[in-house]
């Protein structure tokens, strides 16, 4: 399996980071931030050594290739206003930012995106939409898609006023962590309380997912020499309906669990070291099949 790169240990301490998850009183009083990302979706977010990273800067990721994210959506964290919407030119390597002003002396930034949704000026919403994830960049500065996102605070000068990232009110787990975003979930109804990773269990993690419309996720994860498939449910959650997880490992006679579940199908789990493999799910009446891919280690 391809996974995606995430950064070591060792970073962490080079950072002086701390990979605990802490309750920030501050950053959650001020603002309720949520993740980025549409209700319900997984993303990886690591704060690695690279040049773009000085402090507590986080890039997301999701799925298994490199350009897997290229325009998926990503909403505000917290309502505001937008100070810029603009692309950055030789100015510095962000592309195509967004920065949104919340009060209190927070602004968050978006950076790197294909697409701007807003202007600069407009009042936005938590959850509403502000652009897509791409790679914009300075001139000649090639990179993967992916969101850089930062939190910034107070008046010291950059990178000083980048602060830790706080989602749903509790500290990001620098240098990594996958969280399952709860951004406008009330909108969509009950979230669900359950993630693909407590479902697969410990030592799965999510490498590619796929949307079923608006009623739910479908994920893959690996845990180093197994899959494991869960079809999670984004409306009628709570309420027993018709959900569907499968994973068939090339050579192998396919494994479904399928029937009317309340908060997910799965989860369906096969030994695929080496193996290309087939995954998919349905809840309401999206449905997602997969070709054979994620093959080898």
């Amino acid at each position: 399996m391809k996974l995606r790169a995430l950064v070591t240990a060792g970073l962490a301490l080079l950072f002086g980071l701390t990979s605990s998850i802490v309750t920030a009183p501050g950053a959650s009083a001020a603002t309720n931030f949520q993740l980025p990302f549409p209700c319900n979706q997984s993303w990886t977010g690591n704060s690695s050594a690279s040049s773009a990273h000085r402090s507590y800067e986080i890039d997301f990721n999701r799925g298994g290739t490199a350009d897997a994210d290229l325009g998926d959506t990503v909403v505000a964290a917290a309502s505001g206003t937008v100070e810029i919407s603009a692309h950055q030119g030789s100015t510095n390597g962000y592309g195509n930012l967004v920065k949104i002003n919340h009060g209190s002396g927070y602004s968050t930034y978006y950076a790197h995106l294909r697409v701007r949704s807003v202007s600069a000026g407009q009042s936005v919403a938590q959850g509403q939409k502000i652009g897509e994830v791409g790679n914009s960049s300075s001139p000649g500065n090639n990179i993967s898609p992916h969101l850089h996102y930062e939190v910034r605070s107070g008046t010291a000068a950059y990178p000083a006023n980048i602060t830790r990232a706080v989602f749903n009110g509790t500290t990001f787990g620098y240098p990594n962590q996958t969280l399952t975003s709860r951004n406008s979930c009330s909108g969509g109804g009950t979230p669900n309380p359950y993630t693909p990773q407590e479902v697969c269990g410990s030592g799965y993690d999510v490498i590619d997912q796929a949307a079923l419309g608006s009623a739910g996720t479908v994920y893959l994860l690996w845990n180093g020499s197994s899959n494991c498939v869960a079809t999670m449910k984004s409306t009628s959650v709570g309420t027993a309906t018709a959900t569907t997880a499968y994973l068939e490992v090339q050579g192998s006679a396919r494994i479904t669990d399928s029937g009317n579940f309340a908060y997910y199908a799965g989860p369906v789990r096969a030994a695929a070291a080496n193996k290309c493999v087939k995954w998919g799910g349905r809840a309401g009446s999206g449905v997602y099949d997969s070709p054979f891919e994620h093959c080898g280690s």
